[in-house]
């Protein structure tokens, strides 16, 4: 008998037992189930287990917070169950089934870039490091900058650079490789593409192209083709390395088995370069910008306040859905086009606000230990930019703490639209997102930071004092299948 025995054999039956569990694996804090009827997973007898901090669905998956001690609840689980052992991979791919079109959409988006965020975040600190070093005129240094008056911070200024072109310039070598990770196909073919998509030598820089450079052309002779470079273009590489990996799918298919590993990369590969130069690339560009400009001149025009106001109040949603990941490429797109993108600080106060919003939580129901176990990780959690322990375990379970959240958010939002508080890129969310903002907006980025901190707790104060909107929320994703 393991130590977490008893409460595995509760919270399989509670979850409908073997017959009902399609697969099961487990994360760093949680278990992960796909579940052939999720009708019949009883979610108040599973939150009453005493190893279990809380559930939710999210992305087909039925996920109970255990902890970090979950390896071990898991190991006791398979021991007393018959369901299905598998991958995380594997158990993303089962749990599709219960997803709509629209949920499929935004899961292949997240996979694409959750692997690119590390790099991203890192390339955001640095700029903001930079934009210290190089942007700031300092009165105690004469009016000077750091770089100006120190050789050492000159040098380190010009070394960081180094990284924060390998992130940013070369994204595209990222993106598909990442799609083609994520495919199933070959991942040196998708680095390979987003070299040809960014080479320096034989390129014209994109921002080279957008300053009116002269642009190079490849003449062969009755048509010729635009030697432009794609640096830190979203939408480009991502329809290139679609393109690739349906290709290569294809050519697996109708090339024998003793000549493909010659004729499928070559027949995959080449003509993808020829299109993604010829059609992917200029259609992409398009596109990318069109989204950015829209977007942009939503944030900036008169009644931006208005769009702020929306956006704050319902990114808590998003992410219930996980339709939040749709905002990676509009931010990296914004960054790439306007030099900072102003939809991102909006995300760091959502989190910001929700976190908030539990800390008032913790102070209404302080001495309730088993809650504690859950409130208290997930408010440090949220604060640092990983909201869903927050959401499931704590706001949407009480409602008007998640509908708090929510207000403090839209009020922050629109004041740091108002302001035109702007991020370099995306970064790390929460508190810690001041580090990647543009140092002109540090202190309106601060302000909207109180707003989301006070506004949630006072309001989840009086909603509880009040008995208002308690145990409403029963958020359900949209169907679009």
């Amino acid at each position: 008998m393991g130590k977490y025995s008893e409460d595995a054999k509760k919270l399989n039956e509670y979850v409908g037992g073997d017959g009902n569990i399609s697969t099961v694996t487990h994360c760093v804090t949680r278990m992960r189930f796909v579940l052939n009827d999720p009708s019949k997973a009883d979610v108040e007898a599973i939150e009453d287990i005493p190893s279990v901090k809380g559930s939710f669905t999210q992305a087909g998956q039925f996920q109970v917070i255990i902890g970090n001690d979950v390896d071990n609840f898991y190991n006791d689980f398979i021991a007393i169950s018959s369901a299905t052992e598998a991958s995380k991979d594997e158990v993303k791919k089962d749990a599709s089934k219960n997803q709509n079109v629209l949920q499929r959409i935004s899961s292949v988006l997240a996979e694409i870039f959750a692997p690119l965020i590390p790099a991203i975040i890192v390339g955001g600190l640095l700029l903001g490091f930079r934009n210290i070093l190089e942007g700031i005129q300092f009165g105690f240094l004469g009016g000077q900058t750091i770089v100006e008056s120190y050789v050492f911070w000159r040098g380190v200024n010009d070394f960081l650079w180094l990284i924060c072109e390998a992130i940013f310039h070369y994204l595209p070598v990222g993106i598909t490789w990442s799609i083609t990770r994520k495919m199933g196909t070959s991942q040196i073919l998708g680095i390979v593409l987003g070299i040809t998509l960014i080479s320096p030598n034989l390129l014209l820089n994109a921002y080279e192209v957008a300053n009116g450079g002269e642009i190079p052309i490849w003449d062969f002779g009755f048509f010729q083709i635009q030697r432009i470079g794609y640096q830190a273009q979203v939408i480009p590489a991502m329809l290139a390395g679609f393109l690739l990996v349906y290709l290569e799918r294809f050519f697996k298919k109708v090339i024998p088995q003793a000549i493909s590993m010659i004729f499928v990369p070559l027949f995959s590969l080449v003509p993808t370069v020829l299109l993604a130069h010829l059609i992917l690339g200029p259609i992409g560009w398009k596109v990318g910008s069109m989204i950015s400009n829209l977007v942009y001149s939503g944030l900036t025009s008169t009644f931006s306040w208005i769009f702020g106001g929306i956006f704050g109040l319902f990114y808590a949603p998003l992410v219930i859905t996980g339709l939040h990941h749709m905002t990676n490429a509009i931010d990296l797109q914004l960054a790439n086009d306007f030099g900072g993108t102003i939809l991102w600080p909006m995300i760091a106060l959502s989190n910001i606000a929700q976190a908030s919003a539990v800390i008032a939580v913790i102070y209404l129901h302080r001495g309730d230990t088993k809650e504690e176990q859950i409130s208290i990780p997930a408010a440090i959690s949220a604060y640092l930019g990983v909201t869903e322990p927050a959401l499931f375990g704590i706001n949407i379970k009480y409602g008007f703490p998640f509908i708090a959240g929510m207000i403090g958010s839209a009020l922050a939002g629109v004041f740091s639209v108002s302001t035109k508080t702007m991020a370099y890129n995306i970064g790390i969310g929460g508190l810690p997102g001041i580090l990647s903002i543009k140092s002109g907006s540090y202190i309106t980025f601060a302000i909207a930071m109180a707003i989301a901190i006070i506004v949630p707790i006072i309001l989840t104060i009086i909603f509880e004092k009040r008995s208002m909107f308690k145990n409403k929320i029963e958020f359900k994703t949209p169907s679009f299948s």
